[in-house]
């Protein structure tokens, strides 16, 4: 049985800080598990790991979270703490889809767009914007996703129309859900230098190899396989098929030298390989 699909930010170093930063701007921040190489919580309940994995894979605005937000004097004091030392992208402000929002990367590059009563089964959702050779996949893409994850719907789906900033039936704006799990994206055709990178990735976690094998296969298929149960789809988007045996595996000081050595090794998880490598 799967569990909920995480998400997993790339840090150099500072996982542990940024983290921490979270439960200061968002305060419904709940601390899971701490390591040096990763730390696990919750923000407003849904799953993520700030991973300490190098220089190698800095954040962009590919895959962005959306903040759903009551009032605007929660708004506001959230905003002014993710804006320091980080960027503006689009200015808090009234728009024609929003009373107030606003759009930054904040000091560890992470983006989010706030929104005033935007509405989702989550407080917060990740957004994936379709770019460069991806521009005008994002409708495929929600397809293909809702194809492999049980409990999955298309709530809205807003397509540019004829004299509108971007490419006519391009998504302006996407909400889909996955593991009755809230997801956006939408296409951009503006030359960004940025795409799908490691930097954002999700994390499935399965019990069985079965579940590890079906997820992997399909994802992998017309993607590219990573190490260490890391995979690209088709889009670029980056995944990581992990066993739910590890987390107990990695907190044990026992097993978890034999087990980190034995995964180092490996491209797709095989369970029987790691529990025979700490017998």
């Amino acid at each position: 049985m799967m569990h909920s699909i995480g998400t997993c930010l790339w840090f150099d170093g500072k996982a542990k800080e940024a983290a921490h930063f979270y439960k200061e701007v968002f305060g419904e921040v709940v601390i899971l598990s701490e390591n040096p190489m990763a730390v696990v919580y919750n923000i407003f309940g849904r799953r993520f790991m700030n991973l300490n994995g190098g220089p190698g894979y800095p954040i962009n605005p590919s895959i962005s979270f959306f903040i759903s937000v009551d009032t605007e004097a929660e708004m506001d004091a959230m905003w002014e703490k993710l804006i320091v030392d980080g960027k503006i992208l689009m200015p808090l402000n009234k728009y024609p889809w929003s009373e107030k929002y606003g759009w930054c990367a904040d000091r560890y590059g992470v983006n989010w767009q706030l929104m005033l009563g935007h509405k989702s089964r989550s407080r917060i959702m990740p957004n994936l914007m379709f770019t460069g050779n991806q521009n005008g996949n994002a409708k495929q893409a929600i397809e293909y996703y809702s194809s492999l994850f049980t409990n999955s719907n298309t709530v809205q789906i807003d397509t540019y129309q004829k004299g509108e900033p971007d490419t006519e039936g391009n998504i302006k704006y996407a909400q889909f859900e996955l593991d009755n799990l809230s997801f956006g994206a939408m296409d951009s055709s503006a030359p960004h230098k940025f795409s799908f990178n490691e930097g954002v990735s999700f994390i499935i976690t399965v019990d069985t190899q079965e579940e590890i094998d079906n997820y992997w296969n399909y994802l992998v298929k017309e993607g590219a396989p990573g190490r260490c149960g890391w995979l690209k789809d088709k889009f670029g988007v980056s995944w990581q098929i992990v066993p739910s045996i590890l987390g107990k595996l990695m907190t044990n000081p026992v097993t978890a030298p034999k087990a980190t050595y034995a995964f180092l090794q490996m491209s797709k998880f095989i369970i029987a390989d790691l529990e025979k490598a700490v017998e």
